[in-house]
C-alpha cells in the first residue's frame, strides 16, 4: 500500500512524522513548517484508515509497517511518532534506520487493550463519533481552533475496522523503543500514558525523557513553542560516539 503523504520544505535533512490514532497528517500543520524552517524535508504520513490514505481492513502490525516502510523515505535524519503512531514506528526502524527518533506520550510496555474485535470496535466507533468539532471546543479550548478542526475533521477520515484489526494484532504484545536509535521521549506533565515509573524505565533503557507542562496527549497542541524547545534541546546534543 502506498500511503498519502504531505510535505513541507526543500531541505538537505529528511524528518518523517508519524500522526497518532484518530488523527492524520495534518496535526503537523505548524511542526511541519518549524522543522522545515530548521533546514528539513518533511514528510508526514497518513497512516492506514487515516486522513487521506486507504482503509486496510485486516491489516495487523506487520501490515502498517511495511505500508510505513514503503511510503517514507529511508534513512531519514530524524523520525517523530506520536502514541499509535510511535509504536508503529518503533516496529518499523531497522527498514527505516532513522538517526535519532522523538517518541510523543507513547505507552510503551505490554500492550493492555481488550482484543475482543467486538469490544474494540464499540469503543472506537464512540470515540470517533464524540470527536466533533462542537465537542472539541467545549473540551480543548486551549487548543488552536485549527487544531480542534484539523482533529474533527480526521475523526470523520478514520476507518474503524482498520485500527480494531491492527490493536487486535498487538494484544499482549510487548513494545520498547529499540535500543540503538538515540531516541527521546517527550511527555506531557502530567501523562496517565508515561507515567513517573515509566519514565525511570525509559531512562534506564537510555532514552531521554523531556516534559511539557500543562500539555495534554496531542502534546504540542496549544504548546507548540515548548514541544519545540524540548526537540531542539535534544537535537543540539551531539550524537552518541559522535566525532
Amino acid at each position: 500500500m502506498t500511503l498519502h503523504l504531505r510535505q513541507w520544505g526543500t531541505g538537505d535533512r529528511i524528518a518523517v512524522l508519524v500522526h497518532g490514532m484518530l488523527s492524520s497528517s495534518e496535526c503537523w500543520w505548524e511542526i511541519g513548517p518549524a522543522l522545515a524552517a530548521r533546514g528539513y524535508r518533511v514528510v508526514a504520513v497518513d497512516l492506514p484508515g487515516h486522513g487521506h490514505s486507504p482503509a486496510l481492513p485486516g491489516a495487523g502490525l506487520d501490515d502498517f509497517t511495511a505500508a510505513l516502510a514503503e511510503s517514507v523515505p529511508a534513512a531519514p535524519d530524524l523520525a517523530v511518532g506520536h502514541s499509535m503512531g510511535a509504536f508503529v514506528l518503533a516496529s518499523a526502524l531497522d527498514r527505516i534506520a532513522p538517526r535519532r527518533v522523538v517518541y510523543v506520550d507513547t505507552p510503551f510496555g505490554p500492550s493492555r487493550l481488550d482484543a475482543d474485535p467486538q469490544t474494540l470496535t464499540a469503543v472506537y466507533a464512540k470515540a470517533k463519533a464524540r470527536r466533533t468539532l462542537d465537542a472539541l471546543d467545549r473540551q480543548e479550548p486551549g487548543w488552536r481552533r485549527y487544531d480542534r478542526e484539523v482533529e474533527a475533521r480526521a475523526a470523520e477520515q478514520f476507518d474503524v475496522a482498520t485500527s480494531v484489526s491492527l490493536f487486535a494484532s498487538v494484544a499482549g504484545r510487548g513494545f520498547a523503543p529499540p535500543a540503538h536509535v538515540p531516541s527521546l521521549m517527550v511527555r506531557p506533565e502530567p501523562s496517565r500514558f508515561v507515567p513517573p515509573e515509566a519514565v525511570e524505565s525509559l531512562r534506564r533503557q537510555g532514552v531521554e525523557v523531556r516534559s511539557v507542562e500543562g500539555a495534554g496527549h496531542l502534546t504540542w497542541y496549544g504548546h507548540h513553542e515548548a514541544f519545540m524547545a524540548a526537540v531542539d534541546g535534544w537535537l543540539a546534543e551531539p550524537l552518541p560516539n559522535a566525532a
